[in-house]
């Protein structure tokens, strides 16, 4: 009789048809975490029954304060229960931004919430987090393994598919490293603007000089809450006759008149990766993370 070796890791995931995605693809378990909230947004957690030591925990960490805490419960029982490792996957990684304080009295968010986050975590697999002055994920969240993965070879094949005689433009110098890889991988021409920034809203966007007439422009950029970074870029492209303007986006953290500002910019589509739920997605990154998650967990 065969003996019958249960599976060495759960995926556990908040309901979410992402984490169910990765899970198919790897072919290991998934359950879901119960969660109830109470009138005054407490969050009562109660996790299923577990048959593996090992668990990874899938939750993209936009709008990250409530989800913190309850990452956090969930961690802390998994620890009480001896559980481990423990491997979050946030596709997304919240307060990566504030590297540094720029004035006395700022909190350093990213120091903090990295160190917050390994205290519970075992290993992180995270997608193109916004690292400016940190050049290594670990630095960020100084767990056993930092994962960082790029979603540029999934934004290359959409680009293949779709649109493979466009000029990629980069809003400012922090694309770069994106826009450079997917420019790489297409063999498509690239610029970088360069961006002054005074305020949330406020930003001013210098293209370098090129000849775009009747050129389809696709913007290219990691992140856009606000999007007025790619509005004003796509404002200045208007200007130079380009054919079309399209924004092609990791991370879309729009805020309700984003989308509405980069249409009104000239911005025809919007495509992004689901690291964060939104209607522009258009890329799944549930085969990245279940390959990468398979590159480290060398479950039965």
């Amino acid at each position: 009789m065969s003996h019958h070796q249960s599976p060495s890791l759960t995926l556990l995931h908040f309901n979410d048809d992402r984490a169910i995605d990765v899970a198919n693809i790897t072919g290991i378990p998934h359950l879901a975490i119960d969660v109830h909230r109470f009138p005054d947004g407490e969050s009562k957690i109660t996790l299923p029954i577990l048959s593996t030591d090992a668990v990874a925990i899938y939750l993209s960490l936009d709008q990250p304060n409530s989800k913190l805490v309850e990452l956090m419960l969930v961690c802390a029982t998994l620890q009480e229960s001896h559980h481990k490792p423990i491997i979050l996957i946030a596709p997304y990684l919240g307060y990566m931004r504030q590297d540094i304080a720029f004035e006395i009295g700022e909190a350093v968010s990213q120091k903090i919430i990295g160190q917050f986050l390994a205290n519970y975590i075992t290993d992180i697999i995270t997608v193109d987090p916004h690292l400016h002055r940190t050049h290594e994920l670990v630095q960020a969240v100084p767990c056993k393994q930092a994962i960082n993965v790029s979603s540029a070879d999934l934004q290359a094949r959409f680009l293949e598919k779709h649109h493979s005689d466009s000029i990629l433009v980069g809003p400012d110098s922090e694309s770069e490293q994106w826009v450079k890889q997917i420019a790489q991988l297409t063999g498509l021409d690239y610029l970088i603007a360069s961006k002054q920034r005074s305020g949330d809203h406020d930003v001013i966007i210098t293209l370098p000089d090129a000849d775009l007439t009747d050129r389809d422009i696709i913007l290219v950029d990691d992140i856009a809450s606000t999007g007025q970074t790619l509005a004003r870029c796509a404002m200045q492209l208007s200007s130079q006759s380009v054919k079309s303007i399209n924004a092609l986006i990791t991370h879309a953290l729009f805020d309700k008149p984003a989308e509405q500002s980069m249409h009104q910019a000239g911005i025809q589509s919007i495509w992004s990766a689901d690291s964060i739920k939104h209607p522009t997605n258009v890329i799944s990154l549930a085969p990245l993370l279940a390959d990468t998650l398979k590159a480290y967990c060398r479950y039965e």
